[in-house]
């Protein structure tokens, strides 16, 4: 099991702020998918109370004030710097640190997340509290990502986190009395020019907070580069791609009445 350090993580994706709106087009995408299937299953549009875990650069945040009528919106995330994506609006209220110390807000309508859950160390503490403090058929939608999450970097480097299946994570939901409107999972593969591109992406998007003990030497570097020949493939031209995977996971539950 990664031992998470939730002080390195947030430092990390403090630093990539700026970057991480640019590069981190997968999780935008994951966002405008998870939107989607909140549009597609949730029956109400109207909402009194919300809570998003993890709200980064607000991708999400910003949909769900487009495409819902929000009363309140209580926004988390680790650092209080992540303020400065949003615009001052009264509907706003933030509840900074780390999700899992926390108490949550009351009387919840909708408990969202994208991309974040798989920072959290104890999921089935977190979907009780989520089941404790929504209203009777209130909804938890989120987005997290899988097994196979940046697969070729773990098979490299051996750095990553211990990502959850599916099926763990339906169980979970299950033991919580949560109804599962919908659970579905896919691979989103990106392609770059070189294995540095790789690594300059990660950087930009803070997704190497994991990565704490591993330091790169030009001759690591080198052998890095070399190894991840075996995931690449040349297109028509000839010209080499190398991959990287993410594995995001969508789920959008209703807490039973």
């Amino acid at each position: 099991m990664v031992k998470i350090d939730k002080l390195k993580v947030a430092q990390r994706f403090e630093k990539a702020a700026q970057s991480y709106t640019e590069h981190a087009v997968v999780q935008k995408q994951i966002c405008q998918n998870l939107m989607g299937l909140m549009q597609e299953h949730m029956s109400k549009n109207s909402l009194d109370h919300v809570f998003e875990i993890g709200c980064g650069s607000g991708n999400l945040s910003h949909l769900l004030m487009q495409n819902f009528q929000i009363k309140q919106l209580f926004l988390n995330d680790l650092y209080p710097e992540v303020q400065q994506h949003f615009s001052d609006s009264k509907r706003l209220q933030w509840l900074i640190g780390d999700i899992e110390q926390l108490d949550f807000p009351q009387s919840l309508d909708l408990i969202a997340s994208s991309s974040a859950l798989q920072w959290i160390c104890d999921l089935d503490a977190i979907f009780k509290k989520c089941s404790e403090d929504l209203t009777q058929q209130g909804y938890l939608c989120f987005s997290t990502f899988g097994q196979q999450n940046l697969k070729e970097i773990k098979a490299l480097t051996g750095q990553g986190l211990d990502y959850l299946s599916i099926e763990s994570i339906q169980e979970k939901l299950i033991q919580q009395g949560f109804e599962i409107l919908h659970l579905s999972e896919n691979i989103e593969t990106l392609t770059f020019s070189h294995p540095k591109q790789v690594l300059q992406h990660l950087k930009a998007t803070g997704v190497t907070a994991t990565a704490s003990q591993h330091r790169w030497s030009k001759q690591s570097l080198e052998q890095f580069y070399q190894n991840y020949q075996q995931f690449s493939e040349l297109d028509q031209n000839g010209q080499r791609h190398y991959q990287l995977s993410y594995h995001p996971i969508y789920c959008i539950a209703r807490s039973k009445p």
